[in-house]
């Protein structure tokens, strides 16, 4: 279970005007290219990226950095969510890797799966002490098929 301001960011972040003006106001370019959650749980985060002319690079694909930030999105969601029930702790990406298989040129949806790797990790850490935890998000266009694998390792310090 949840505890309550874990389920309020989630209720946020799953408000769609609430997450357009947040992403206007911290994220813009997310903003821009359409990027949305939709769904968001202890498990796992779901982001979609549609196929637009604001996601198009000249190649008539979904350009790789909006499709990095879709990836990205879906893993940093997971985190966020659960430190805002834990406390104060910093959060930052030391890696990022991407692996792309198929022209994307329908919408995309990434899902990364590891919401309870996520909270082991945040929950087990003291006061003052970091870890590091790398997250794998997948990417799917309209026809399940595997479009790109978006690796990142997110830092985290626990503070006091």
């Amino acid at each position: 279970m949840l505890p309550q301001k874990s389920i309020d960011y989630r209720n946020q972040a799953l408000s769609t005007w609430r997450f357009k003006v947040g992403m206007l106001m911290k994220l813009p370019s997310v903003f821009w290219w359409g990027i949305s959650i939709r769904s968001l749980n202890e498990e796992s985060c779901e982001v979609t990226i549609p196929y637009s002319w604001r996601t198009q690079n000249p190649f008539k694909s979904i350009y790789f950095a909006a499709l990095n930030g879709a990836g990205e999105l879906s893993t940093g969601a997971l985190c966020q969510m659960y430190i805002a029930g834990l406390g104060s702790y910093s959060m930052l990406v030391t890696q990022f890797r991407s692996e792309f298989y198929k022209k994307a040129t329908t919408k995309v949806t990434f899902s990364c799966s590891q919401g309870r790797k996520v909270h082991e990790v945040l929950s087990s850490l003291q006061s003052g002490s970091f870890s590091t935890l790398e997250l794998e998000s997948v990417g799917k266009n309209t026809n399940g098929e595997v479009v790109a694998r978006i690796f990142v390792t997110w830092s985290f310090k626990k503070r006091d």
